[in-house]
């Protein structure tokens, strides 16, 4: 009996894609079927980078393709295309930015930057083109976790180019000021230095920009919302109750804005103490998990307290590219998998699609 596209379409509508948790043929990632008598070759497209779980995949997909009795050989290729997707209405997408990623706090303590600056670069560590802009104007602490010292350059006395660091680019104001220079200004000139940090920053082809936001819900977060591109928010908070209370604010805010919310990141879940092994609940236990079933949002992963995570950070050289095989830093690779499949669930960008009308006078 020969073998059919509609059997390999078949055998796999029933493999569920460990990242979406959709079927690759729903989600569209398989392509280029190809049959040659009873042997077959086909790519697995995924519209977020998993770099770390290609093998898996072409082995899930090779095994489940062998259960078709008449099949031949099996050739699977496994890749990644990632899309530019929609943001809130009447905003522009940046011209070298797919994708802009919002993390965000209710409150200060909570593990935020950590968090941005991991997520970064575990995205990157994934195959992904990736930017970080440290949006905290009167705290930047994005120049120390990535170890970058110095000024960007301009080469038009216009626009900036962006430092670089373990595969990344980044932009942040305390590149521009010295260390222990207070930022001393009010709301507006904080939005403005924001929107110029963003848009005189020459960014180069962009999959993901991670932006670090400062905590609260101030004019920062509402400038955010209503004049940058924002595909989706990543909300970091802890299990105690005050920082779940704050992180609930700060949730309703980008849904009233019309800014999707990605998921959860609980920080400090749980302590080991590094002498006797005893595992403790210090901030509370669940919270993260509640929060999401609450507000019918993903929990993208849960961190525990540890040391090494904060020395690292301090350091300049986050987990992910400090221990890249340890545990914490698979976390961090699962959270980033997790927040990019939900981007690529989301709708696409059709805006570059449309021609400009332009009336004129005649």
């Amino acid at each position: 009996m020969a073998l059919t596209e509609n059997a390999i379409q078949a055998a796999l509508q029933t493999l569920i894609d460990p990242n979406t948790g959709r079927d690759f043929v729903t989600g569209k990632s398989v392509k280029n079927i190809k049959l040659d008598g009873n042997n077959v070759s086909l790519d697995i497209v995924l519209g977020y980078p998993a770099k770390s779980q290609f093998e898996t995949i072409k082995s899930l997909v090779s095994q489940q393709l062998q259960t078709i009795p008449e099949i031949g050989s099996i050739t699977v290729n496994v890749g990644s295309r990632i899309a530019a997707h929609s943001v809130q209405r009447g905003v522009n997408l940046l011209p070298t930015v797919k994708n802009i990623i919002a993390v965000a706090s209710g409150k200060g303590g909570v593990g935020k930057s950590t968090t941005s600056v991991n997520l970064a670069l575990a995205l990157a560590a994934e195959g992904a083109s990736v930017g970080l802009l440290d949006a905290d104007i009167y705290g930047p602490s994005q120049p120390q976790m990535l170890g970058i010292s110095g000024r960007p350059k301009s080469s038009d006395g216009k626009s900036m180019e962006p430092m670089t660091a373990h595969g990344i680019q980044a932009m942040s104001i305390g590149f521009l000021v010295d260390t222990d220079t207070p930022m001393v200004w009010r709301g507006p000139m904080v939005t403005g230095a924001l929107e110029q940090l963003l848009r005189d920053t020459k960014w180069r082809d962009l999959d993901y920009l991670v932006i670090d936001l400062p905590p609260g819900t101030g004019d920062i977060q509402l400038t955010l919302a209503q004049k940058i591109p924002v595909t989706g928010a990543v909300i970091v908070t802890t299990p105690q109750d005050i920082a779940l209370l704050d992180a609930r604010k700060g949730l309703k805010m980008f849904e009233k804005v019309g800014i999707p919310i990605l998921g959860i990141v609980e920080n400090m879940s749980t302590h080991i103490c590094s002498n006797c092994g005893h595992e403790e609940h210090i901030f509370g236990a669940g919270g993260g998990e509640l929060m999401s079933k609450d507000y019918n949002v993903d929990l993208l992963g849960s961190l525990p307290l540890d040391i090494n995570i904060r020395m690292q950070a301090d350091g300049g050289k986050p987990t992910v590219v400090a221990e890249p095989d340890s545990k914490v830093a698979n976390i961090y690779k699962e959270i980033a998998r997790k927040t990019a499949s939900k981007i690529a669930n989301a709708s696409l960008d059709h805006s570059s699609k449309f021609p400009n009308i332009v009336i004129q006078n005649t």
